[in-house]
Formats: structure tokens, C-alpha cells, sequence
């Protein structure tokens, strides 16, 4: 089973973080949402609180699949700027394993210089911070380690391509004639 954890600050664009856990959560992917708050509790850019499966704190990230960072300002600078998940992304982008980022969350690896020589994506304004990435504007991208998206009305194709990415094309396209998907 792929195990994926999903990260969350206040401030977190909703749609972009429960969009990929709905998609997820339809196949066999372990998908946990995780707070980096110290509560539970952890409210979005427009004042939706959602309640996180966990804390960063009670995780070690070992068993992790990918990594998933959701946009929505400043959820986005917070994860960015938090060094207990900065140690996390580093160990996990050193491993090879995937990494994933939506709207303005790509500045979480871009700003550390991980996204040097790939293709991404990332709502428009952010790409001052994807140090050495090649910026296409394309609504997902997957180059490598990584897939990005561009923004909350992307966040059902950034799903289904972390579906495919772990599960393969078969599994996605299963969740999306269950879900009508055009």
C-alpha cells in the first residue's frame, strides 16, 4: 500500500488539499492529512477548519510514499518557512521519493533549490522561488520526483495524477468514471 501524507497550515487552500484526499482516499493509497499548526484544528485561507488526521509531530515520515503540499497563501510560506518539515522534504527528495506541490506550494522545494533542471508549474507570481526550474504554466506538470499544479481549479487533475504516478494509469482512470469525470 502507498502511503502519501499531506500537509497542512493555516491558511491552506482548501479545495487543493481536499480534492487530492477524495481522490485518494477512492483507491488504495493511505493518504493522511498532517498539521504542522501543533492543533488538530487548522483553518484555510477562507475560514473552512478542517480537522488533520495527525500531528507533524506524532509522524516520522519513514514510510512515506510522497509528500503532498497543497497551496493557499500563507499556508504556503508556512510550510515553506517550517524547519521541522524543511528536514522532512530534504531527507525525503535525497531518498528519490516523490514529492508533490499545488498553486503557490512549489515555492516549498523551489526555495531550497530541489527543483533545479525540472519542468513545473505553479499559480502565476510564484515563479521568483522555483530556483533553476524551468516554468511552463501547463496546469500539471510531472517531471521526475515531482508533480506540480497550478491552482485550486487544477486540483482535480493534480489528483489524479498523483494517482497515477503511484498507481499507474488503469487505477486513475477507474476513479474517474467513478467519480463522472468528463
Amino acid at each position: 500500500m502507498k502511503k502519501v501524507y499531506l500537509f497542512l497550515a493555516d491558511g491552506f487552500q482548501e479545495t487543493e488539499a481536499i480534492a487530492v484526499v477524495t481522490i485518494c482516499r477512492r483507491t488504495t493509497i493511505d493518504i493522511k492529512t498532517v498539521s504542522v499548526t501543533g492543533d488538530l484544528v487548522v483553518k484555510s485561507a477562507s475560514g473552512v477548519s478542517v480537522i488533520a488526521d495527525v500531528l507533524f509531530e506524532s509522524c516520522d515520515f519513514s514510510d512515506a510514499d510522497m509528500l503532498v503540499m497543497p497551496g493557499g497563501m500563507p499556508g504556503a510560506t508556512t510550510l515553506r518557512d517550517c524547519e521541522k518539515l524543511d528536514a522532512v522534504v530534504r531527507n525525503h527528495f535525497s531518498n528519490g521519493k516523490a514529492l508533490a506541490a499545488i498553486c503557490a506550494a512549489p515555492i516549498v522545494y523551489g526555495s531550497k533549490g530541489l527543483l533545479k533542471g525540472v519542468h513545473v508549474t505553479a499559480y502565476p507570481g510564484f515563479e521568483n522561488e522555483l530556483i533553476g526550474a524551468t516554468y511552463t504554466g501547463n496546469p500539471v506538470e510531472v517531471d521526475g520526483q515531482f508533480i506540480t499544479s497550478k491552482g485550486p481549479g487544477t486540483s482535480l487533475l493534480f489528483g489524479f495524477a498523483i494517482v497515477e504516478y503511484l498507481l499507474g494509469k488503469e487505477t486513475v482512470e477507474q476513479v474517474k468514471q467513478n467519480m463522472m469525470w468528463m
